[in-house]
């Protein structure tokens, strides 16, 4: 169905037509064969899996791989990066005044596609300009702008894509990648990962399951001109056997992905943070827990064909996915329980999440044994929450959690006070407490404290004998006894201590 044209030097226009019209007859010998197999690899596909198909491409007719925004004409100049390596799938002929090529490169060409000299002037193409082909190098594996999900390969073919948080926009472990049927690429898997894990990838309409046969195309020229960068990407995953979904894998790669994110402003009054995405959005988040006998894939179309369908909805944004929510003791994270998220954003001008949180969650009680859900509740960026049954688990939880932590802080105390640790102060004596309980009035009788025999009871100094001898008298008299001190401040070398 088409064939590949090795481009590595410079051409002149001479060669250019030569060169060109050879290859478009052995394309045309071909085509036939090239088309079979391209039915016979679309027919294989697993029924369970999601699709990830990436968006940009390096096609020759995409207009927005020209720097003017359209392809050019045969009037105009063609040029490449001389220093950029590429990949170019080609659908037509085209005609051109002249082509300057990079050094290493490829054009795929499909069946009749193909280059010539315009020997004279095309009316409908202008004057004539010199048009760059764009730099494809800083297409990322890990910008989740530049994936497209979908549930089925059809889905996949009609344009039914699914909403996704940012996390598994990216392809996930479980997921099969692919690259469109017509169309060529560059991305540059780089990350902080030597090995980036899929199910299958499919690149010109051939689907690479097996690790050794997909190592084998990127080994090739064509290869090696669409995959670049540090991480490898490799196939032979295992499909997700969970029927309620299974892990995406990609939370290792958060800050990576967020890192292209570029978050809008909000309006609303609390915005909510979905687990998996980068920035915070108004809308309402249903958290739903369940039963081995929950199916995710069943469930999502049951939510499309009850509610999604509906007019009033129709400019949802509805994500679904199993994820890992943290569980906290103390702001502590110490363990993750799955639960199943469902992400709802109102579209321009809207403000229907709220409502369609409520229907889901109703729907979820009322056929919850059906369902093999055990518990539905949500919250809204307005503040609002989801019923009874997810506020009183909150309460009880809230309880639990403060006897908890009053209880381990009591023996927390309790044992650095035996270990001697912390020290308690003295409690206070009883008979201290009693006599300071005790205040006298204003202007009440003065408290003497206690008697002093000495100052208080004249009449008790003459019982008191002499302490020097002699007649008592009620005068005092002095006399030398002999005995004396030496004060050294008052010596008689004072003058040794004066400055």
């Amino acid at each position: 169905m088409w064939m590949v044209l090795l481009v590595r030097t410079r051409w002149s226009q001479g060669r250019e037509t030569k060169f060109t019209c050879s290859f478009l007859i052995l394309s045309q010998t071909f085509g036939m064969l090239r088309t079979t197999a391209v039915l016979l690899f679309l027919a294989v596909g697993a029924a369970d899996a999601l699709y990830k198909q990436w968006i940009p491409d390096t096609n020759y007719e995409n207009k927005t791989n020209w720097d003017k925004g359209d392809v050019p004409c045969g009037n105009d100049i063609v040029e490449f990066s001389a220093q950029r390596k590429v990949s170019v799938f080609v659908e037509t002929m085209h005609a051109i005044q002249e082509m300057r090529l990079p050094i290493d490169g490829e054009f795929i060409l499909d069946s009749g596609a193909g280059f010539y000299a315009n020997s004279g002037q095309d009316p409908g193409c202008g004057a004539g300009l010199t048009v760059r082909f764009k730099d494809s190098e800083s297409l990322r594996w890990f910008n989740p702008a530049l994936w497209q999900a979908a549930a089925s390969s059809d889905d996949l073919q009609s344009g039914n894509f699914l909403f996704s948080v940012h996390e598994e926009s990216v392809p996930c472990r479980h997921d099969d990648v692919i690259f469109k049927t017509r169309s060529s690429f560059r991305v540059d898997t780089s990350s902080s990962h030597s090995i980036v894990n899929v199910k299958s990838v499919s690149v010109l309409g051939k689907t690479f399951g097996s690790q050794a046969e997909f190592s084998q195309y990127l080994r090739s020229r064509s290869g090696q001109l669409q995959f670049h960068g540090t991480s490898a990407v490799t196939v032979g995953e295992p499909g997700c056997s969970d029927p309620s979904g299974c892990d995406c894998g990609n939370s290792e790669n958060h800050q990576l992905i967020c890192s292209f994110v570029k978050c809008p402003s909000v309006s609303c009054t609390r915005p909510l943070l979905p687990v998996g995405h980068c920035c915070d959005v108004c809308g309402a988040i249903v958290s739903i827990q369940y039963t081995s006998g929950f199916n995710l894939q069943s469930y999502r179309q049951r939510i499309h064909h009850l509610f999604l369908v509906l007019p009033k909805y129709k400019s949802i944004k509805l994500g679904m996915s199993k994820v890992f929510k943290s569980q906290r003791f103390m702001f502590i994270p110490f363990d993750t329980s799955p639960e199943i998220q469902v992400v709802i954003l109102d579209g321009e001008g809207e403000s229907q999440s709220e409502s369609l949180a409520w229907d889901i969650v109703k729907d979820a009680r009322a056929q919850s044994s059906h369902l093999g859900i055990t518990a539905a509740d949500f919250q809204t960026s307005s503040g609002n929450s989801g019923g009874e049954s997810g506020n009183n688990a909150g309460m009880v939880v809230g309880v639990v959690f403060g006897v908890l932590i009053m209880i381990t802080l009591v023996l927390v105390l309790g044992l650095m006070v035996r270990k001697g640790v912390v020290r308690l102060p003295p409690l206070p004596s009883l008979s201290r407490l009693r006599r300071s309980s005790v205040v006298g009035e204003l202007g009440g009788p003065l408290d003497q404290g206690y008697d002093n025999p000495m100052f208080n009871k004249p009449t008790m100094l003459p019982n008191v004998p002499s302490l020097y001898g002699g007649e008592i008298t009620n005068s005092i008299c002095l006399k030398q006894t002999g005995v004396h001190f030496v004060n050294p401040v008052y010596d008689e070398h004072e003058s040794d201590f004066t400055a």
